[in-house]
């Protein structure tokens, strides 16, 4: 199971999950001496608002939490989890006006996550018991993926290199049961992967292409592809010092896309997974790639270099021609890409692009189920333009400050032709504040998204 959640206690502590609207009929069903607690603490059920309330030996009888009503939608159904770290030690038992009961369960566990790599762990205490009618392997397993993603992305660059993320890659595929090849250093030069090879050149930790596979070849493909740049200096465009503080996290789709992929093998859909990481580390020296170089690519289009800090996009680009020449049935990518996604929609909602109509609604659709947002932004055509090189097929950047997350992903849609359906995520996978069910740091944005994604359009058994 999972140290946050039992699948049942005698000695549960029920958490009242409560509206403004209901804490009148509520208080009224409390004990006397429970219900002039709540009303000498002025407990309004604000939401967000928890009360602990004591029996006569002082021990918690129970707890309240104001919530959101359920019309409204500024409701997150994450705010029950919110308790996790907050309650003393002891089983807990949601019920009341919780909302989506899997999602408030599985907010629980992941505001229990905690990066302990540096630090003495700290003992689990504020337990769960399994709501029901909630399949807790399948809800282990979304929470339990998220947390390796978030400890991927918390990791700092000195233990997190590319060769790091390919030891977490082989990792994931011996746990389950998968095949995990990777194209180290100049050996992407000779298997035609030269964007990789170019971005990754200058550091001492080698660039590499790391491939995982699994599932029955016969069944439908889906490939996901996701950006390990294990630091960004910015390269010969330099960062300033402030620019490279979170700079561990631009391997955040690579985390995305890890999780993802652990959560489908895990549940065994019937679908053949590849899985293509591109890690490398944007440094500085004297064999780093300079801006108005001209790069060959994998698919064949010559891409000159407009800023080399937009090094993200160059080597998906790579990783998404070989992920394409296969044709498959869903190609996802994920990318810690652009300031400018951030600027459009903030840390907390990653915009997408895909040409595919139905895919888009589908996404959109299984974002707000799950409790995993996204926004759909264009592929508008007319921007194309603005990748004109004067020199090569095409530049890497546009020439201007406009509509930069766009412009990244219409390069990115260059390189993709035989898919029958393609996505891009353009995720910020960092946290700037704890929210519900996201505590401060590293995230893990688009992946149970993803789960939900492929389990509607490939369904086990």
């Amino acid at each position: 199971m999972h140290s946050l959640i039992v699948q049942a206690s005698p000695t549960a502590i029920p958490v009242h999950c409560v509206t403004k609207a209901g804490l009148p009929a509520l208080l009224a069903g409390l004990a006397s001496e429970g219900r002039r607690f709540a009303e000498a603490q002025a407990f309004a059920a604000q939401p967000g608002q928890h009360l602990v309330l004591p029996d006569s030996s002082g021990a918690v009888a129970a707890v309240l939490l104001g919530v959101e009503g359920t019309d409204a939608r500024r409701r997150d159904p994450f705010a029950p989890g919110r308790l996790a770290a907050l309650l003393p030690a002891g089983d807990y038992a949601l019920v009341g006006e919780t909302g989506d009961v899997a999602l408030a369960a599985l907010g629980w566990l992941l505001q229990g996550y905690r990066f302990d790599r540096y630090r003495k762990p700290a003992p689990a205490s504020a337990r769960l018991v399994l709501p029901d009618g909630v399949d807790g392997e399948d809800l282990v397993r979304i929470a339990t993926s998220v947390a390796l993603a978030r400890d991927l992305v918390n990791t700092p660059a000195n233990d997190m290199g590319p060769a790091a993320i390919e030891a977490a890659i082989r990792a994931l595929a011996a746990e389950c049961d998968a095949t995990a090849t990777a194209i180290v250093g100049d050996e992407l030069l000779a298997r035609n992967f030269p964007m990789i090879h170019a971005v990754g050149r200058a550091s001492p930790r080698a660039p590499r292409l790391v491939d995982l596979v699994w599932g029955d070849p016969s069944h439908p493909r889906v490939t996901l592809v996701g950006k390990g740049v294990a630091f960004d200096t910015g390269g010969l465009d330099l960062k300033p010092s402030a620019g490279m503080l979170l700079m561990k996290k631009d391997m955040g789709g690579a985390a995305a896309a890890i999780a993802a992929a652990r959560m489908i093998m895990l549940a065994k859909l019937p679908v053949r997974l590849r899985l293509l990481v591109p890690a490398v580390e944007n440094a500085v020296s004297g064999s780093s790639f300079r801006p108005g170089d001209v790069l060959a690519s994998r698919k064949g289009l010559s891409v000159e270099i407009g800023n080399t800090d937009a090094e993200g996009r160059l080597i998906l680009a790579d990783a998404l021609a070989l992920a394409d020449e296969e044709a498959p049935e869903l190609l996802i990518d994920y990318a810690t890409l652009t300031g400018a996604a951030r600027t459009a929609l903030g840390p907390e909602l990653p915009p997408f692009y895909t040409h595919d109509e139905g895919l888009a609604a589908e996404i959109a659709r299984q974002g707000e189920a799950v409790n995993d947002p996204v926004w759909r932004m264009p592929l508008w055509p007319n921007y194309e333009r603005m990748l004109d090189s004067r020199i090569a097929d095409l530049n890497h950047v546009s020439g201007g400050s406009f509509a930069g997350s766009v412009t990244a992903a219409l390069f990115l849609n260059r390189f993709v032709e035989k898919a029958a359906a393609y996505a891009h995520f353009d995720i910020y996978a960092w946290n700037p504040s704890a929210r519900p069910g996201r505590p401060e740091g590293g995230e893990c944005q688009a992946a149970r998204l993803t789960y939900a994604l492929v389990k509607q359009f490939y369904p086990a058994g």
